[in-house]
């Protein structure tokens, strides 16, 4: 989808019948009856039905391949090979051919076998271990979050190895799995370990090197504060007229407010249990502090578009709707114009270009 966005002619090849697993993934269901998990992820591409047991739905499928720009695939280690659509044999006919494969946790080796979910790699990689609150069992992200790294990584490596090949005119492989892209997901969680043997906790939503950078809670709701350097420190002081805290030894430094966080939050919490969220938000926002509301779904996409984000695409002749790409170039149109296909829906017409080569 991030390429059918950037303007690639993307072919989706799904299996007759039941088609990608996303399209019974519900509820929620429009009213016509489609999964919404599925039409989130897959505007902007044609679809076609092959059974790759099929020895004429497999050839059509090798015709495609060889004359693709770039291949994408996440079945299970081996099977492309299997079904003689392995990168060997694809590239050998297609020399400038880029091959992504997805997995779950490497082509190869003792982890190639097992099957890699979401829910899955957020456990095992460490994010589920450092979110939530602390003394509650651990939790995952609230968004398929190992999902859309490992797709955006993809999406990095097939334009590099794109780049490459306008220089070399070689394509190359290009491997990608969703365990890998978690880890990196860490960020300074995984380099605390790496570097200082730091084994990260869940810490609801304080934050293990900045302070203060949390939520808070007002006299009516929450809403959270984003403090993230000393100076940005001292306008906090000053918007919520707390110049007694500028000066406190303990919260001198962001080291110091760190590790005297519990004592840090009693005095704010003091303070912001006086008046309502938009008060502290709109005073925070005049010293230049970020601080902002904890909207729900619904609200998030209200305030996007009334301050002229634009966050919903639709598309000519369909019902379905989607999140615009964030994606802005200045010189270039970016986002499909082609809702999420049929199972099928230009079979007929690939077929018969296919047919032609």
């Amino acid at each position: 989808m991030n390429l059918a966005d950037l303007g690639a002619n993307v072919v989706k090849v799904e299996r007759p019948h039941n088609g990608d697993d996303t399209r019974s993934w519900g509820p929620p269901w429009t009213e016509s009856g489609d999964s919404t998990y599925y039409l989130g992820l897959n505007r902007g591409k044609r679809s076609i039905a092959l059974d790759l047991k099929n020895p004429l739905d497999l050839e059509l499928a090798r015709k495609l391949a060889v004359r693709a720009d770039v291949v994408i695939e996440n079945f299970r280690s081996g099977l492309m090979d299997q079904f003689g659509l392995g990168y060997g044999r694809l590239s050998s006919s297609n020399p400038g051919l880029i091959y992504c494969s997805i997995s779950g946790f490497a082509p190869e080796g003792p982890t190639a076998k097992l099957a890699g979910y979401d829910l899955l790699i957020q456990a095992m990689s460490g994010i589920m271990s450092v979110t939530g609150q602390p003394d509650n069992p651990p939790t995952k992200v609230g968004a398929a979050i190992t999902d859309m790294t490992a797709g955006l990584y993809a999406t990095i490596g097939v334009l590099a190895a794109l780049q490459q090949r306008a220089v070399t005119g070689r394509g190359q492989r290009v491997d990608v799995s969703l365990f890998d892209s978690a880890l990196n997901s860490l960020l300074n969680q995984g380099s605390a370990f790496i570097n200082a043997g730091v084994v990260g906790s869940a810490q609801g939503n304080r934050h293990p090197s900045i302070a203060p950078y949390q939520s808070f809670q007002a006299s009516d709701r929450a809403f959270v504060l984003a403090a993230a350097n000393d100076r940005m420190w001292l306008r906090t002081c000053t918007a919520i007229d707390r110049e007694d805290l500028s000066g406190d030894p303990r919260f001198s430094s962001n080291s110091d407010r760190r590790n005297n966080i519990d004592t840090l939050e009693s005095e704010l919490q003091r303070t912001f249990d006086t008046k309502p969220a938009d008060h502290w938000i709109a005073a925070l926002r005049t010293e230049g502090v970020p601080a902002g509301p904890i909207n729900n779904i619904d609200a998030a996409f209200a305030w996007a578009t009334d301050n002229d984000l634009d966050p919903i695409v639709g598309f000519a002749g369909s019902d379905a709707r989607g999140v615009r790409s964030p994606i802005r170039l200045s010189d270039s149109e970016v986002g499909s114009k082609l809702p999420p296909p049929d199972l099928d829906e230009h079979g007929a017409t690939i077929r018969a270009w296919l047919e032609d080569l």
